[in-house]
């Protein structure tokens, strides 16, 4: 087991990555109070639910589970985990469990952050996605029709932990879902973990624990770093977004759900890679070298079919990087150097949203 810690003083929490971690010593030290309640779905809850609870104390420990699935990720959802609460009368010492992935995550973490202004939780996350992002770091929230995730909270874990074992059941679209956010750190921070990501592909694709261990270990690191410099993401943290203004327009677009979350990213990494190219900052060849790895990993690079630029620029519109009215982009100065910036050539993005849905 590797052990890494988020450093962010009195809310600092650790993240366990490896194998057999379902074990009381992992979480017992962080539930606070004599009352558990878990949150999962009803594709997870069936393979882990039972396992989990064997190893948890002695306390009351109830559960709510949720459909599965992106488009579930709504306010209407999130009071059924808050009625499961009420129910079993849960004061404010209790705590809750995410056992799922990133949409279970992010849901209850809203949920802990808002019940009685404000309570513990864990992140068990079950897909290679929310490993190595959306568990990481406290961003927590629901869907809106008109956009993703914009309505939220900050609220920090008490402990992350990373199971390898858990990602022997993810579907394979899942798993590349995943590496679409682990490639992301290689193009933003680190050109020599992207190296060792275009020599192992194969292998993490084929499931190679070991190697995915260390994909997971790097991107925490990556991302702990991060979130202890900017945790509210008012400056350096939105850099993690690469790809993904463009990507959640392709999510609404498409209706969450259709569209898995890192297959939207993929695409709108190719396109942040296209913008930059046209901006000179990037090579044809380096634009080439973002679609290699994401079709090794088994991603899209094309926008889907009947998308318009239109589409694009409306949904970007309600993004939550536009600060009063003007659209902000991550893009790329260089592979492994990533910007947040406001300074593009309108007639840039306007040639790179029509190249890819023309």
């Amino acid at each position: 087991m590797q052990t890494l810690n988020v450093d962010l003083g009195d809310r600092s929490y650790p993240i366990f990555i490896g194998t057999d971690l379902f074990r009381t010593e992992n979480l017992a030290p962080y539930i606070k109070g004599n009352q558990i309640l878990i949150v999962s779905n009803e594709i997870v809850a069936p393979l882990y639910l039972d396992q989990l609870k064997a190893i948890l104390p002695s306390v009351q420990v109830d559960e709510v589970i949720l459909p599965d699935g992106e488009q579930y990720k709504t306010l209407e959802q999130l009071n059924t985990v808050y009625d499961r609460l009420l129910q079993c009368r849960h004061n404010r010492t209790t705590t809750l469990i995410a056992l799922g992935g990133g949409v279970i995550g992010d849901m209850t973490g809203f949920a802990a952050a808002c019940y009685q202004r404000g309570v513990n939780f864990i992140q068990i996350p079950t897909t290679l996605l929310s490993q190595v992002d959306s568990s990481v770091g406290g961003k927590t929230g629901v869907n809106h029709p008109l956009g993703k995730n914009m309505i939220g909270a900050f609220h920090q874990p008490q402990v992350v932990l990373a199971s390898v074992d858990v990602l022997a059941t993810l579907p394979g679209r899942e798993l590349s879902a995943g590496l679409a956010e682990v490639i992301k750190y290689g193009l933003v921070y680190d050109l020599g973990f992207l190296d060792w990501l275009e020599e192992n592909m194969a292998d993490l694709v084929g499931r190679d624990a070991a190697l995915l261990s260390y994909a997971i270990q790097r991107s925490c690191e990556l991302k702990a770093e991060v979130v202890a410099q900017d945790e509210k993401e008012s400056g350096v943290r939105a850099l993690l977004n690469l790809g993904h203004t463009f990507g959640h327009a392709i999510e609404s677009c498409q209706g969450y759900g259709n569209w898995l979350h890192g297959e939207a990213v993929a695409v709108g990494t190719v396109m942040a890679a296209d913008l930059s190219q046209r901006l000179g900052w990037i090579s044809s060849e380096d634009v080439q070298r973002v679609v290699r790895i994401m079709k090794a990993a088994n991603l899209p690079v094309e926008a889907p079919e009947g998308m318009t630029p239109e589409d694009f620029m409306t949904l970007m519109a309600v993004d939550k990087k536009v600060i009063d009215g003007q659209l902000r982009l991550i893009l790329l100065h260089a592979l492994g150097d990533a910007v947040v910036t406001d300074q593009f050539d309108p007639l840039a993005l306007q040639q790179t949203l029509t190249h890819f849905t023309s």
